[in-house]
């Protein structure tokens, strides 16, 4: 039914802020529901879940791996977060060989989340999302987000309808985190990002992921003014000039400003740009090593475009070559070729930092000091988790799906005959090896009384004992749970 809020009739039948305020589980993120999201059943959806588009599954942009092959990835992927932080610590060199790789679909959202530190993040902050989810948000920022949730990824089953269950908690994480951050508030380059995660992991995953990037990964880049993109831009066109001369002369000469190409590529991680397969595994090496990741994409692809003088001919001026870089060639975005060239580019963490040092000193000699200071940026998941080392309770890993193998006949038969074992144990009675002569089975007397004496004693003196047998339990009772023999020392207290 049509509700008006905020002066305005809501969206369809239905308002997303209504609906994202009756706190929708956060396992509706995963999957899709063709009646919520408005189109057939028998629509037709490739393996990533996009129904069109250009970033839909083709053979030509992909590269499959045999389903041998991915279920030992995933034997190693399952071990490797049973056992994160060794793992990390040890041979982080492994983890990043695996994710060059790549993750395993089954295991990618779950692998994305403890990459980032999104998990220590989430048990350290227990019931946060909640609250925060709770809050009605500030109406200047969800009045932008609204507007935008149908552009994000419009062509796949999770966002194809609005008001469908992939726009809601796509409102819920940017709202969340407008909230979480209000000095940043919210910038249009997140969705996607958080749309990307959403596809992967639930609602209160995603948004501990995203924050983790804003804060550790890119730092910056969403914040007014954009002063973090910027920079880096010039990072980008400091380091082409290594990788290759003829591109940045070219890019030079007609005077074309890095963020004119570059702000889509960086702010949304490429998630707007490459076909699916290839976004997915810049994605796995991204939270893996970190923003170098990105340099090396933009490096590659600018070197692919505008590295030979054959395809400068084609582009003699400004308009020209951003007409290039907008339609780049197939063939360099293909997910094993770009993958390929990405680990080859000679670009370490060390590079970034030492060109970013240098262009701050430059942006501060030609412009002033920057209007928002981002905190420092990590270069990768083993920095992360070395900057704030997790309890061993928050890399536990909580399975939302518990299965109970069942057991062969033997199986049962043995459990059952080991349960009545432990029964019929657990009921015998150890005699007392020194009875009295005329008592068959007294309790055990305590070790600091003194012996007993002879049966002919007095009923005075008996009633004064009496009492004695009330400290006895605690001994009696470890005996009796006790399946084997008196020790000597036990044995030396009754003589």
């Amino acid at each position: 039914m049509a509700k008006t809020e905020n002066g305005r009739q809501s969206v369809d039948t239905r308002s997303i802020r209504t609906i994202s305020s009756s706190h929708i589980d956060d396992e509706s993120s995963v999957g899709s529901d063709s009646e919520i999201n408005g189109f057939a059943s028998d629509r037709r959806t490739d393996k990533y879940g996009f129904i069109g588009g250009a970033q839909q599954y083709s053979e030509e942009s992909a590269q499959d791996v045999p389903t041998e092959v991915l279920r030992q990835r995933e034997v190693k992927w399952l071990d490797m977060l049973s056992h994160w932080d060794k793992w990390m610590m040890k041979r982080f060199d492994k983890v990043r060989i695996r994710c060059q790789k790549g993750i395993p679909p089954a295991l990618r959202g779950r692998a994305w989340l403890y990459l980032s530190g999104g998990k220590v993040k989430r048990e350290q902050n227990r019931g946060k999302f909640q609250e925060l989810d709770s809050q009605p948000g500030d109406v200047k920022w969800l009045d932008v987000i609204e507007k935008d949730l149908h552009r994000q990824f419009p062509f796949h089953e999770m966002f194809v309808s609005r008001g469908g269950h992939g726009q809601q908690d796509l409102f819920r994480v940017l709202k969340a985190y407008t909230l979480y951050r209000p000095e940043e508030g919210y910038c249009q380059a997140q969705a996607p990002i958080a749309a990307v995660l959403l596809m992967h992991m639930p609602a209160e995953d995603a948004f501990w992921v995203l924050v983790q990037i804003c804060e550790k990964y890119l730092p910056g880049y969403y914040s007014p003014g954009l002063e973090a993109i910027q920079l880096d831009g010039e990072i980008l066109f400091a380091l082409l000039r290594r990788v290759s001369s003829l591109a940045f002369r070219h890019l030079e000469k007609y005077k074309i400003d890095p963020i004119l190409y570059m702000t889509e590529w960086f702010m949304c991680a490429f998630s707007r740009t490459l076909p699916w397969a290839s976004v997915l595994r810049v994605w796995d090496m991204f939270l893996c090593d970190g923003v170098k990741i990105i340099f090396r994409v933009g490096l590659v692809l600018l070197r692919c475009m505008l590295g030979t003088r054959e395809k400068l001919k084609a582009c003699q001026g400004l308009y020209e070559t951003m007409e290039l870089l907008r339609a780049i060639d197939p063939r360099y975005m293909q997910e094993g070729f770009l993958v390929h060239e990405i680990v080859e580019v000679p670009v370490t963490a060390r590079d970034v930092e030492r060109e970013h040092h240098s262009q701050l000193k430059r942006w501060k000699k030609n412009r002033g000091e920057l209007n928002f200071k981002p905190p420092p940026r990590m270069h990768g998941a083993r920095l992360i988790m070395m900057a704030e080392p997790p309890r061993r309770q928050d890399l536990e890993q909580n399975p939302t799906i518990v299965l109970e193998v069942p057991q062969s006949t033997s199986q049962l038969r043995a459990s059952k005959k080991k349960r009545s074992m432990k029964k019929s144990q657990a009921t015998v009675e150890i005699p007392n090896p020194y009875p009295l002569t005329h008592n068959p089975s007294p309790p055990p007397s305590d070790p600091l009384a003194p012996p007993p004496v002879n049966t002919k004693m007095s009923d005075s003196f008996r009633q004064q004992q009496a009492p004695l047998t009330d400290l006895v339990p605690a001994k009696e009772s470890f005996l009796q749970q006790s399946t084997q023999s008196l020790s000597s020392t036990e044995q030396d207290t009754y003589l």
